[in-house]
């Protein structure tokens, strides 16, 4: 089953303790990201401490209420422009507000994780999959009906070979 729409968003409604990401994508072509990037490029950038969005006050009503949301980014160095934007325009304010964003570097080493795809874990229990063109450019999301147990080993090996974002981009 595709999601879309307000069934996407059900998803993130009805979290009982967690959602969860894995990205494995250097880019990821979001249109609605466009005047984002553009500003990236002319050299502006965002205090994390002060950056307000509906995501990131979703982030902070999530972690009130005692739920977390984190991801995983496996990445190669060096660092597409994509990913330079994301960390310094999403994952550092998204970080400041309460996500648990860790940064899996598999340069120069073996990918535990490798053939693995990007995916939602939500409550450990339900899967969805997220399919995207070679260019990143997002195709659909689905709601997987198998076995969740490969994915939960997924997340638990993603987080324990991962560090924290911000110790990342300190290093």
């Amino acid at each position: 089953m595709l999601l879309d729409g307000d069934e996407w968003r059900a998803m993130f409604r009805g979290i009982q303790l967690e959602a969860w990401r894995l990205e494995t994508l250097p880019q990821y072509l979001m249109p609605q990201e466009a005047a984002e990037i553009d500003a990236f490029r002319a050299g502006k950038r965002v205090d994390p401490l002060t950056y307000s969005s509906a995501y990131t006050e979703d982030l902070k009503q999530l972690r009130g209420e005692g739920k977390r949301k984190g991801r995983v980014h496996v990445v190669t160095r060096p660092l597409s422009e994509y990913l330079r934007f994301e960390f310094s325009r999403y994952y550092a304010p998204h970080v400041a507000a309460g996500e648990d964003i860790r940064i899996l570097d598999v340069t120069g080493r073996e990918n535990p994780l490798q053939g693995v795809r990007d995916f939602w874990l939500f409550d450990r229990s339900t899967v969805v999959l997220m399919h995207y063109e070679g260019d990143g450019k997002q195709i659909s999301r689905e709601l997987f009906t198998g076995d969740t147990a490969p994915y939960i080993e997924a997340q638990r090996t993603a987080e324990a070979e991962a560090v924290p974002f911000l110790e990342y981009v300190n290093e």
